[in-house]
Formats: structure tokens, sequence, C-alpha cells
């Protein structure tokens, strides 16, 4: 029998753009080690607590990393930082894209996103964003 709780079920690298599912994905870290953007589409929030890590494992150069939740929305704050200093950011109301960029918005090796299904349409969002220039917001309502 599954159980719908899933501790550290290991790493598991993405070579395209992905849609998550609890079965194949929950429980584990999505490794984006490539330096051409990935677009992972996470499953539709129901409230059923199953979480995803994202980790950067190669600074993207070309295009973008961004993760989507279709019709639901991320909700939660993570920190981003150049040096020391860093800002933490919050998402808004209508947030459903992180968009990581590989300069201001993070996307640099050794970020990290932890995204959790909370609620039916509502995903908590935490995580560590490395960035090499002025930070700046992630997230975005497309």
């Amino acid at each position: 029998m599954a159980s719908e709780y899933k501790p550290n079920l290991g790493v598991i690298t993405v070579t395209a753009a992905t849609t998550l599912d609890d079965d194949a994905y929950a429980g584990r870290t999505i490794n984006l080690n490539s330096t051409t953007g990935r677009t992972i589409t996470l499953p539709t929030a129901t409230g059923s607590g199953a979480t995803y890590t994202i980790f950067v494992g190669a600074t993207v150069s070309s295009g973008n990393h961004v993760v989507s939740s279709g019709s639901g929305v991320i909700q939660g704050c993570v920190a981003i930082a150049t040096d020391i200093a860093g800002v933490t950011v919050p998402t808004a109301s209508n947030t459903n894209t992180i968009t990581l960029n590989g300069s201001t918005t993070g996307g640099v090796r050794g970020s990290m996103l932890e995204l959790q299904d909370v609620a039916s349409g509502i995903w908590s969002v935490r995580g560590s964003l490395v960035s090499t220039s002025t930070e700046a917001t992630p997230f975005s309502a497309v």
C-alpha cells in the first residue's frame, strides 16, 4: 500500500519540461542540473500534503527555470541573496509562477525551493535562492 507521506525518496534529475505527479516525484528532490531552462508544472493542489523540493544543480544561462502551479496559487516567501545582506521576498495573493533567471531572481547553482500542497488550489513555498546581481522577485501571476 502506498504511503500518503513520502519522506526522502532520493534525487531525480529532470532533463526536459516536466509535469510533476505525487507517485513519481512527491518526497523527492528534483534536480535542475542543466544550464538550459526547464519548466516544472506542479500537479493540481488538493491539500494532499505532498512536498516537492527543487534544487538548482547548474546555473541556468539559457532561458529560465520556471515553476508553474497552473490554476492554483503559490503562497509564502523565499530568501534571495547575492551577498550576506540578501532580501526576503513574499508572494502576492495571486502568484502562480516562479521564474529563476540565473541572475537577479535566483537560478544560480545552490538555489532551492520547497513546495507543499497545503489546501485545494494552494501551494506553500519556502526556500533560498542564490543570485548574481541586485535581487528581484521571482514571483509572478501569469
